[in-house]
């Protein structure tokens, strides 16, 4: 599975265009991802330049290598003029998700278990569903 990961607010605490610390576990877990399950990784940030090399090194010299960076593979040619961050990767790991960033031993068992796959759960929709129906919902079913 090829899995982009965000740098900044997911591996480390946002504090562009520093490196924040890093959250607990994230690189222990996705180099655990890599050797337990081969997934690629990809480095999916916004940094440029030497930002963006400083945040691969910081990964680098921890042990976490990627497969490709703001690519979805390592030979991909960005056409000049042409600049997209888009890449086709399996699943996004990314703290601006709906729902935020779920604890890093959570997203291991998520991907382990490939609960990742199964549609999210309605949980607001059984919060309300014990309450009483107002007056228009009534009407409307």
């Amino acid at each position: 599975m090829l899995i982009a990961v965000d740098f900044d607010g997911t591996i480390v605490q946002h504090e562009y265009p520093k490196i924040g610390k890093e959250i607990p576990f994230a690189i222990d877990t996705l180099k655990r991802l890599q050797s337990d399950f081969h997934h690629l990784l990809v480095l999916w940030t916004v940094r440029e330049g030497k930002e963006l090399e400083e945040a691969v090194e910081y990964c680098r010299t921890r042990g976490l290598e990627f497969y490709a960076v703001n690519a979805s593979y390592p030979e991909e040619v960005v056409e000049e003029g042409y600049v997209s961050r888009k890449v086709n990767a399996d699943l996004f790991i990314d703290d601006r998700s709906l729902g935020g960033l779920p604890d890093w031993g959570v997203i291991y068992r998520m991907i382990a278990t490939e609960k990742h796959l199964q549609p999210p759960t309605n949980e607001l929709k059984s919060e309300y569903s014990n309450k009483k129906k107002g007056f228009f919902q009534r009407l409307i079913g």
